[in-house]
C-alpha cells in the first residue's frame, strides 16, 4: 500500500498527478532530441514548459496539505513528507535545467550573423575593370567605394543600435509580463486551495443540518405526541388508561363539608 494513502488520500492522488507529468517530461525530452525542425523544437519545448508549470502549482498544493497535515502527524511521517516534496523539487529542477539548455541550443541556431562576406566572382570581374581604367579613375573608383563603405558601416551600426533597442525593450517587457504571470499563478493556486477548503466545508455543513433536521423532526413528533395527549385528556378526562402528563393534571376537586358550624 502506498505511504502516502495511509496518511492522506489527497496526498496520494497529487502524488499520482505528479509522478504522471514527470513521466510525461521524461518522453517528451527523449523526443525533442530526436526533432530536427526548430519550429518544432520551439513548440514542443512551450508543452513541456506547460506541464513544467503545472507540476510546480501541484507541489505547492502538496505542501499546503502538508503544512496544514503537521499538526496530525508524527514526526516521522512529517519527516518523509518532507523528503518526498524535496525529492519532487529536485526532479521538477532538473527538467528545468535540461529545457534552459535546449532554450540555449534554440537561440544559437536562430542566430544570423548582420555582417556576410563577399560572394564569389566579383574579384575577378574588378580586376577586368581596374585593367581598363586610368590611375585617376581607379583613385575616384576607391574614393567611391569608401564612401559607401562607410555608409554600409553607419548603416549597420544604425541597425545594431536599433536591435539593441528593441531587445531591451522586449526584455523588460517580458520581465514584466513574467512577473505578472507568475502573480497570477499564485493567485489562482490560492484560489483552488481555497476552493476546495470550501467544498470541504460545506460537506460538514450539509452533514450538520442532515443532524439538526432529524433531531427538529424528533422533537416534532414528541410535540404532537404531547398535543395528542392533552386533546384525549381533554375528551375523555375519566380515561384511567391515560397516565398524567406531570404538570398538566387536571386539578383537584374542592372537598365540601357536610356539616357547617354555626
Amino acid at each position: 500500500m502506498d505511504p502516502l494513502a495511509a496518511v492522506s488520500e489527497e496526498l496520494a492522488e497529487i502524488d499520482g498527478q505528479i509522478a504522471d507529468i514527470f513521466r510525461a517530461l521524461s518522453n517528451g525530452f527523449q523526443k525533442l532530441e530526436k526533432v530536427k525542425d526548430v519550429n518544432r523544437q520551439s513548440r514542443q519545448l512551450e508543452e513541456l514548459t506547460d506541464k513544467m508549470r503545472e507540476c510546480k502549482r501541484l507541489i505547492k498544493e502538496f505542501d499546503r496539505e502538508v503544512k496544514e497535515m503537521e499538526s496530525r502527524t508524527d514526526a516521522n511521517t512529517h519527516r518523509m513528507l518532507n523528503e518526498k516534496k524535496q525529492s519532487m523539487i529536485k526532479e521538477l529542477n532538473s527538467y528545468v535545467a535540461l529545457k534552459k539548455q535546449h532554450q540555449s541550443n534554440l537561440e544559437n541556431k536562430n542566430r544570423v550573423d548582420l555582417f556576410d562576406g563577399p560572394n564569389e566572382g566579383f574579384g575577378e570581374e574588378n580586376v577586368l575593370l581596374a585593367s581598363s581604367m586610368t590611375n585617376q579613375q581607379l583613385m575616384d573608383r576607391g574614393n567611391q567605394m569608401m564612401d559607401e563603405t562607410d555608409q554600409a558601416i553607419d548603416r549597420a551600426k544604425k541597425v545594431v543600435q536599433d536591435t539593441v533597442d528593441v531587445g531591451t525593450e522586449t526584455a523588460a517587457a517580458l520581465k514584466s509580463q513574467t512577473e505578472q504571470m507568475s502573480r497570477i499563478v499564485n493567485e489562482l493556486d490560492s484560489i483552488h486551495f481555497s476552493i476546495k477548503k470550501a467544498s470541504k466545508l460545506v460537506k460538514e455543513i450539509g452533514r450538520q443540518v442532515a443532524t439538526d433536521k432529524c433531531i427538529m423532526a424528533l422533537l416534532f413528533l414528541i410535540v404532537i405526541g404531547v398535543i395528542a395527549i392533552l386533546i384525549v385528556k381533554l375528551v375523555n378526562p375519566n380515561n384511567k388508561d391515560i397516565r398524567d402528563i406531570p404538570g398538566l393534571a387536571p386539578p383537584a376537586m374542592s372537598r365540601r363539608l357536610l356539616w357547617t358550624p354555626n
